[in-house]
């Protein structure tokens, strides 16, 4: 400073510039929407905070998230209060979509079911199932087919199989006759059944056809 003597004087300070924190963040990765909420970690200098879609007290949610690119920034604060920040990406996935597809009704004699889910190449679980054959013999059953798909999330879809009993048939009880007697009508119940043997025709037996086992 000059005053107006023309006598001129000068003081000094100091700024010092400080740098800003170096920051590291996690490599991008992805996980299935299905995932658990988890704790981000994988960044320094630790202390800091995350921040994006899905974080909320430095856990991420997947399900929150939702599908697709999700940017995620982690900041930090030194002791100098220099304030620096990093970035990743989680890419939240779908789960496949699962289809167990329809079955039966059956009845409990029927031969084995073979079940078959989309996307192909997925396991099948329940009573009465063995590889993708479900055996009617286990009764009305749930069975589950599950898939993962190429990203590594699994989903699953559920099939009621209804197996019906057989009906409680009786043929009745006839005889003995003599080899002369007038055929027989056959009764058998429930109704509105079939009956076959040498000897029947439709409903009637005749006993000129000898000792006979006849079927309703």
């Amino acid at each position: 400073y000059t005053d107006v003597n023309s006598c001129t004087n000068t003081c000094t300070f100091t700024i010092t510039v400080n740098p800003l924190p170096v920051m590291s963040c996690p490599t991008d990765f992805a996980v299935c929407v299905s995932a658990p909420s988890f704790a981000l970690t994988g960044s320094s200098p630790a202390g800091g905070t995350y921040s994006g879609p899905g974080v909320s007290g430095g856990n991420f949610d997947a399900a929150l998230a939702g599908v697709g690119a999700h940017t995620i920034t982690y900041s930090y604060t030194d002791v100098n209060s220099c304030t620096n920040t990093c970035t990743f990406t989680i890419t939240v996935n779908a789960l496949p979509v699962v289809d167990a597809g329809t079955y039966g009704p059956v009845c409990v004699d029927a031969a084995d079911i073979t079940l078959v889910g989309s996307p192909s190449g997925g396991t099948w679980s329940g009573s009465g199932v063995t590889g993708d054959q479900f055996d009617p013999n286990a009764g009305t059953q749930t069975v589950t087919y599950t898939y993962t798909d190429g990203n590594g999330c699994t989903n699953s879809d559920v099939a009621t199989i209804t197996v019906n009993p057989l009906p409680t048939v009786d043929a009745g009880n006839y005889g003995p006759v003599c080899v002369d007697a007038a055929d027989i009508t056959l009764v058998g119940s429930p109704s509105g059944g079939t009956w076959s043997g040498t000897g029947v025709t439709g409903d009637q037996f005749d006993p000129n056809a000898g000792t006979q086992t006849v079927t309703y």
